[in-house]
């Protein structure tokens, strides 16, 4: 631990070997930096440090447009009219664009000719992105415009977190290969990586909005609510979306959703989510510091509308912790049906047995189980 002289020491001189170790948190101008920022040096008091991304963020500090903070960790190249993100070695495309494109009535994204079209914000930017392969890595085109350099670099961080590239998948497909379960998925779907959701607010709508009923009428809900309550443009004659805002889904009724086939009580939750998260009683930024998988869990279930299979599956979808493991899903017990060559679905007991193999990457377990349904 570094005292306050000595880290303002190290700003002042702007050394690099400490980026990442903290961060410099401007009173001032509400900006945080790194150590080695080339920007205007603030006076001493008007400084505080953080040794968390996320203690930073939930302070209220906006990342440096100069330095990056929050973008140290991605790989990428900025050719100016489009960027390039370079993942690791064990990284399948193709097989990332199979899960994305695994039904026709999703809005938010689409999959054309082995490329993925999506529509993104960053702050006042609206930005249509193209992501497609280039000589293996992740090639990014702004078909909108090409933004400043710093939304670049936001654009940079948000392919890079989608596809979950900061990851070191060595210790799962170490674990795989002893596994006589797991390695047939692994070996066959290798380089599939779990696709995140970086809005909190969408990643728990959409987890409500399945809860116990078919995959098929669950799209349909979310492309009315989407469509009605989205932020739209059009590109090419094609009609792209953002997913609401909880400022806007917190002002509706229930039966402004009740209209779209919402029953009240998903209603009801979707609203009370929406709600939490504008008045900030819910913060990403917060969840995240729980360092620990448990309690995160029990922090999630404490909410309303939020149980043990949609607090999984926003721990697998929005943070970085992979021992979540929605146990009582049915594609993951149809899965298993089928790998073990079963005449019924295995029991949770026998799961949670199989399970024990898999400590510490339930989660990818689980995504890999639900690729082989797309067979």
């Amino acid at each position: 631990m570094l005292t306050h002289e000595q880290m303002y020491d190290i700003l002042t001189r702007q050394l690099t070997n400490y980026d990442g170790h903290f961060f410099t948190a401007v009173k001032t101008t509400g900006i945080y930096c790194l150590p080695s920022c080339y920007g205007k040096k603030p006076a001493k008091e008007n400084v505080e440090f953080f040794y968390d991304i996320h203690e930073v963020e939930l302070a209220g500090y906006r990342p440096c447009k100069k330095c990056y903070p929050n973008v140290l960790e991605v790989h990428w190249h900025d050719d100016k009219s489009a960027i390039e993100v370079i993942p690791p070695n064990e990284f399948s495309f193709a097989e990332c664009l199979v899960y994305l494109n695994r039904s026709n009535e999703e809005c938010l994204h689409k999959v054309k000719d082995h490329e993925v079209y999506k529509l993104i914000k960053i702050e006042d930017y609206k930005l249509l992105l193209k992501i497609g392969e280039s000589h293996n890595n992740l090639r990014v085109e702004f078909l909108t415009g090409v933004p400043p350099k710093w939304v670049r670099a936001q654009v940079a961080k948000f392919v890079w977190e989608l596809f979950d590239l900061g990851t070191d998948l060595t210790a799962f497909y170490e674990m795989a290969d002893k596994d006589e379960i797991i390695q047939l998925v692994t070996e066959k779907y290798r380089g599939l990586r779990i696709i995140k959701i970086d809005d909190l607010f969408e990643v728990i709508s959409w987890a409500i909005i399945g809860q116990q009923i078919n995959l098929k009428f669950a799209y349909t809900l979310k492309k009315r609510l989407v469509e009605k309550y989205g932020e739209k443009i059009t590109y090419d004659g094609e009609e792209y979306f953002l997913f609401p805002t909880p400022q806007v889904i917190a002002h509706l009724t229930i039966e402004d959703l009740k209209e779209l086939q919402f029953s009240s009580r998903k209603a009801e939750y979707v609203i009370g989510i929406a709600q939490l998260i504008d008045r900030g009683a819910i913060k990403k930024e917060e969840l995240a510091l729980k360092k620990d998988y448990e309690k995160l869990k029990n922090k999630l279930t404490s909410i309303r509308g939020i149980g043990n299979w949609t607090a999984d599956y926003v721990i697998m979808k929005c943070f970085d912790f992979y021992s979540a493991f929605p146990i009582a899903d049915v594609g993951i017990h149809n899965s298993l049906k089928s790998i073990l060559g079963l005449s019924k679905k295995p029991s949770i007991q026998e799961i949670e047995q199989l399970a024990q193999n898999w400590k510490g990457w339930e989660a990818y377990v689980a995504f890999y189980l639900w690729r082989c349904l797309y067979d």
